[in-house]
């Protein structure tokens, strides 16, 4: 069971990266877990160093029913088997296990720190070699900006970053694997299309800075109807005043405005989406269905996989062939992010088997 966390120790980590530890703890420990007797788990928790903090969390949690269970030392260029529950923070940079980077500040000069980046293991169970990787891409700054243009200049910037990301998964310096992808990918809707769609008889009041003549709000008003508002944008608020559009049907009428992935469709697979949009839920623990004003909700949080990871899992042998992508906690307030998983099962032996020594397997030829 893999599990990706971004943001770790919320958003005032340093006031709250001292719970970390403790929570680890009590999770490695706790009886749901007890059938899970190896554990390797990756946290970003050095905010110190802000040239490399990612504040990315990665848990891998192995049943006893595995066997033989390799994961890669980046550094040797080989596996090594798994044993014991370990747990590694403050020297990720040094730790051969994983990869770890974090973009570029001028991938998005608009935030002057970010803790963007991605970390990336690579295993190997029954045969299969794949990687996986944890990744948080960059947010939308302004409402007002990214409806300016379709698609918007945050888009352009995730898809940079993703492209990043790929390329390095699949680069000369190690043999290539099926690979995972998954965490906040900050994807949005097409800010323009949507708003285009929802107010499409709408008039619009257009809100300046006295002393700056910039736009700080736009009133989308019916033309009829007393001229009743339908939406008002801010640059960090979208208040529309029918929030079951994103709800009815799990949001299926706005996945045609869901576009970021298109880009790489040669590159990524996604199982049908089937859940309504990840982002961004109210915080308050008594609203666990309800989307907050900030940010019209979008699916960020995704499961994505290369063509390869894709053949393997509709590939099993297994007779249960069954892919469930869903999001967790539907009625109950999880933060801001509905968690997204993924379910599959993988028979012995689906990836193609290729020769490999007595102790130290070789990747199959996905």
């Amino acid at each position: 069971m893999a599990l990706h966390c971004q943001e770790f120790g919320g958003k005032n980590y340093e006031a709250s990266m001292s719970h970390v530890d403790k929570f680890v703890k009590e999770l490695l420990s706790s009886d749901a877990m007890k059938e899970y007797n190896r554990a390797r788990v990756y946290l970003d928790e050095n905010y110190r160093s802000q040239e490399h903090f990612t504040a990315l969390g990665s848990f891998y949690f192995l049943h006893e029913s595995l066997k033989n269970i390799y994961q890669f030392d980046f550094k040797a260029k080989k596996y090594k088997k798994v044993a014991g529950k370990e747990i590694y923070s403050d020297t990720l940079e040094s730790t051969p296990t994983l990869e770890k980077a974090k973009f570029p500040q001028d991938y998005f000069p608009e935030c002057k720190w970010s803790r963007k980046g991605f970390v990336r293991t690579r295993w190997s169970i029954a045969d299969c070699a794949f990687d996986l990787v944890n990744i948080h891409l960059f947010h939308d700054a302004s409402n007002l900006v990214a409806w300016e243009t379709s698609p918007s200049v945050y888009a352009g910037i995730r898809h940079k970053a993703l492209g990043y990301v790929l390329d390095r998964i699949i680069d000369q310096r190690f043999e290539k694997a099926a690979y995972f992808v998954f965490g906040d990918f900050n994807f949005r809707l097409d800010s323009k299309s949507v708003v285009e769609t929802l107010c499409t008889k709408a008039t619009v009041q257009t809100v300046r800075a006295a002393d700056t003549n910039e736009v700080v709000k736009l009133i989308f008003r019916e033309s009829d109807n007393d001229r009743k508002v339908m939406l008002q944008l801010e640059k960090k608020v979208f208040d529309y005043f029918n929030q079951e559009v994103f709800r009815d049907d799990n949001g299926t009428a706005l996945l045609e405005f869901d576009k970021e992935l298109s880009v790489f469709k040669d590159r990524l697979y996604e199982p049908d989406i089937t859940f309504p949009p990840s982002y961004p839920y109210s915080e308050d623990s008594s609203q666990g269905k309800q989307y907050m004003n900030t940010r019209c909700p979008a699916w960020c949080d995704r499961i994505l996989m290369s063509p390869s990871a894709k053949e393997l899992i509709l590939r099993s042998e297994s007779e249960e062939k069954v892919v469930t992508y869903d999001h967790i906690g539907p009625n109950v307030c999880m933060g801001d992010h509905k968690p997204v998983f993924l379910a599959f099962r993988v028979a012995p032996g689906a990836g193609k088997r290729c020769q490999r020594h007595e102790r130290t397997p070789r990747e199959p030829c996905l």
